[in-house]
């Protein structure tokens, strides 16, 4: 494959609002398919009560949903990284539009279950090809603070899921659904006046060439699949997920410990819902905070390219004190039992500057939140950094498969954990036992993002001396 001349109108594609609308339609596709994965577990108790089976059962279901959409996300990106990127989007949006419609009016566990699984593969391509995608708008110098963003919209998409949820979900589980399944439709609509952003776009290396009309045309294919997993950087790069997304899958179950919390001090089912909803969307604030993460690895890059992932690593372990010291800390919960969800989110947000247990809790989380989210823009960045514009997507789809397995089996075993905790330890004090215990995995996480800085400045080297000689043939 060679770079080849292309037409001066196709060599930089639509005007800069043009390009600006097509990011933020990107950045807002990243969030709704974490809307969907956050949606779920504020209603577990709801749901398992309208299909009669255990809350376990929904622990499952969102267990099974991250490794398919893991899995299908491998397939998607591949194709991404050969051919254009834009309709493999908008087909995989109508898929999880479908599948998130499909739950909100299922009949019976195992509708709903399929519907999940459906919904799943859809937003497999939205991760996965969306990041390749906006990998080719972000020069390298600025890698850290723009992926902080696309991590950021994620991390509030999953806060607005576990909010909808719980607010929209309270009365009528279905609704939040529902309403979904619009918002994904008027997704793809707006998919339609977004313009093809040309592989290799933000390369220093290639801006000369590209400038001139070139069109790199570079494609993956199944030969460079051994040469991918040969970077030492990727293979920590992708195995730090495994450790890594077993904790924080974990964390899915944080709105059911304050609702425990909640029902333990005498709240009804549905206030408790709303109470546990709006809690840990507070508590996870601080991951607004990943912008910080972001510019400390992009200053840190640019005195040495193991900065990344010395951020990452720092940030993972330091949090881990912070976050016990969150599931133990007891908080008075003072809320109208019964009434409007209006006075009961304004009586919870009032509780963090009359309640010091409250506020302590709040400092905590932020602090917590704020370290670990230095993992996702260095983890992004570094994913680009390592790897030409061609083999970007489909990395990216083998780390969120690993991510995937970790995050499922995080999310379904703490919840087998809570259940044998359950003699020692009476609720809530179980749930904050296993959700403790598995913030250890944490650990090894740091311990190979080190490893990662080892190995990244070498295989940074080796990528810009390709891209250099790809452009020099030109």
């Amino acid at each position: 494959m060679t770079l080849t001349r292309g037409g001066p109108a196709r060599a930089w594609g639509g005007t800069a609002a043009h390009r600006f609308y097509s990011v933020v339609v990107f950045v807002l596709l990243a969030s709704l398919d974490n809307v969907a994965i956050g949606l779920v577990p504020p209603l577990y108790g709801s749901i398992a009560e309208a299909f009669d089976v255990p809350q376990r059962s929904l622990g499952l279901v969102t267990a099974v949903s991250f490794l398919v959409s893991a899995v299908a996300a491998v397939a998607w990106a591949y194709v991404g990284d050969r051919s254009n990127r834009k309709p493999l989007l908008m087909v995989g949006t109508l898929i999880w539009a479908l599948g998130t419609a499909g739950s909100g009016v299922a009949g019976n566990y195992p509708a709903f279950l399929a519907a999940q699984l459906l919904a799943a593969v859809g937003l497999g391509a939205v991760g996965s090809v969306g990041f390749s995608v906006v990998t080719d708008l972000i020069s390298p110098r600025r890698r850290g603070l723009v992926m902080s963003f696309w991590g950021l919209s994620q991390g509030v998409g999953t806060l607005a899921g576990t909010l909808v949820g719980g607010l929209l979900g309270a009365a009528d589980w279905r609704r939040p659904f529902l309403l979904l399944t619009v918002v994904g439709l008027a997704a793809t609509a707006a998919y339609l006046f977004t313009y093809d952003i040309r592989r290799g776009e933000s390369q220093p290396e290639l801006a000369d060439a590209l400038a001139t009309g070139a069109e790199y045309d570079y494609r993956i294919s199944r030969a460079d699949l051994p040469r991918i997993l040969d970077r030492r950087t990727n293979r920590w790069l992708i195995l730090q997920g495994l450790t890594a997304q077993a904790a924080f899958g974990s964390l899915v179950w944080l709105p059911v410990l304050f609702r425990e919390r909640a029902e333990a001090q005498g709240y009804s089912g549905p206030t408790a819902v709303v109470v546990g909803s709006v809690f840990a969307t507070l508590f996870q604030l601080g991951g607004v905070l990943s912008i910080v993460g972001g510019l400390a690895g992009d200053a840190l890059h640019r005195r040495t390219p193991r900065g990344r992932a010395l951020v990452a690593a720092i940030g993972i372990l330091a949090a881990l004190p912070f976050y016990l010291v969150l599931f133990f800390v007891p908080i008075r919960i003072d809320v109208p039992d019964g009434a409007a969800n209006g006075a009961v989110v304004q009586a919870v947000l009032g509780s963090v500057f009359t309640e010091p247990t409250v506020g302590l809790s709040l400092l905590t989380a932020v602090f917590a939140l704020a370290l670990t989210s230095a993992n996702s823009p260095n983890w992004f960045a570094l994913i680009a950094d390592v790897n030409p514009p061609e083999h970007r997507g489909t990395v990216y789809s083998l780390g969120n498969l690993v991510n995937g397995v970790g995050r499922a089996g995080g999310n379904y075993l703490v919840g087998v954990a809570f259940q044998g905790l359950r003699a020692a330890f009476p609720p809530p004090l179980n749930y904050a036992v296993g959700l403790a215990a598995f913030q250890l995995f944490f650990i090894p996480t740091g311990i190979m993002y080190w490893l990662a800085s080892r190995t990244s400045p070498k295989d940074i080297a080796e990528v810009h001396d390709v891209l250099a000689a790809r452009a020099e043939r030109l």
